[in-house]
């Protein structure tokens, strides 16, 4: 069969690797054709268009990209009707592809959602969109069964792929220096607010004795370029930025100071303890808080968090997220022996919650069955 598969982030390409892994072992006879990145690439198939040409994120972003956003759309719509996929797998990213499932759906074409929108957190008129453009949904918290299932909004549930993923990783280290992994997000927009934070932190233990030997490894993020990184960076001997081996800075880290989203849920599968810093501009602030009414349907931004409803890592948001705030943070992950058990426990409990390993192939055989 034939598939068409979309993804606009760093997760989503990884999400989407795996699970055309798990079709290819499903159906031998399956063909690709994508919106994702290297990593989908690996696997085989025709690449449309690479994931880091087309993401942005935030109203004051997207404002800016609409020319850029409509003709990618554009172009995506009519490559799904010449191609004539037998379904259209969407992955997350839903400002685009919910864009997308309406044509589809308009066209005849079948539509799979992978890693369901969360509106469970905002956008809930989505639901109503879902249920009317969407074949099935494919959801991957546990948390989310309950929310759906009130929703009335079918769908399938066989676990999380991260943990597949982590599972099977070659881990080797950075450095042999002990340190702290920096985090700060995969948009350029996430690491020009989160990574000057990182640096006052850095600074801030580096000069003290107990730390002037220790590094601070900043995680690169695919889509980016040290010249996103250099500028905030620079005059920092003890900081040293790693591309491609994002597992491997948290793997072997002492701590983590992470930017909000899959990597802070990757920190805690691989057992890295963590602080999440998250930040947005204030006009984003505003719009989340007073439109669109973000914080008023979830209590943690963190996904480890929210799967076990309750505060297994601090979470530094917004205007609490301050250098001496991040600085005593760390230390305290590092020096605080029974806190940081406190934390490892829940991390245990976090992956318990998530089910076992062989999602995305479970996800490839529903999928392949239902068509």
């Amino acid at each position: 069969m034939k598939y068409y598969l979309i993804a606009g982030e760093a997760s989503g390409d990884l999400h989407g690797s795996n699970l055309m892994k798990g079709l290819a072992a499903e159906d031998p006879g399956a063909e690709f054709r994508f919106w994702g990145g290297a990593l989908m690439e690996a696997v085989g198939g025709e690449k449309v268009r690479d994931y880091k040409d087309t993401a942005v994120m935030g109203l004051v972003e997207v404002l800016g990209s609409l020319r850029k956003i409509s003709a990618n759309l554009r172009a995506c719509k009519a490559d799904i009707l010449a191609w004539k996929p037998d379904v259209v797998i969407l992955i997350d990213y839903p400002g685009f592809n919910m864009k997308i499932a309406k044509f589809c759906h308009a066209h005849g074409v079948r539509v799979f959602y992978y890693i369901a929108p969360k509106t469970w957190a905002s956008r809930e008129g989505r639901n109503r969109k879902l249920k009317a453009w969407v074949d099935r949904l494919f959801i991957v918290f546990p948390f989310e069964i309950p929310y759906f299932t009130e929703k009335q909004i079918p769908f399938i549930y066989k676990g999380n792929p991260l943990v597949d993923a982590i599972d099977g990783f070659a881990f080797s280290p950075v450095t042999d220096k002990k340190y702290v992994a920096i985090l700060p997000g995969s948009r350029k927009g996430e690491i020009a607010r989160t990574l000057p934070g990182a640096m006052a932190m850095a600074d801030a233990l580096h000069a003290l004795p107990e730390y002037k030997d220790w590094k601070f490894v900043v995680a690169g993020a695919p889509a980016r370029s040290e010249a996103d990184y250099s500028p905030i960076i620079a005059g920092r001997e003890y900081v040293q930025l790693v591309f491609g081996r994002t597992y491997d800075v948290l793997k072997f880290a002492a701590a983590a100071m992470v930017n909000s989203g899959t990597a802070s849920l990757e920190a805690a599968l691989i057992g890295t303890p963590q602080v999440v810093c998250w930040s947005t501009s204030n006009f984003n602030a505003f719009v989340g808080q007073h439109i669109l009414h973000i914080l008023d349907h979830i209590k943690y931004i963190s996904l480890g968090n929210l799967i076990l409803d309750k505060l297994a890592f601090r979470e530094l948001i917004q205007y609490y997220f301050t250098p001496e705030a991040v600085t005593a943070e760390i230390r305290r992950l590092i020096e605080d022996a029974p806190y940081r058990q406190a934390m490892l426990a829940d991390y245990a409990e976090i992956r318990t919650r998530l089910g076992g390993s062989g999602a995305s192939r479970a996800v490839a055989r529903s999928m392949i069955e239902l068509l």
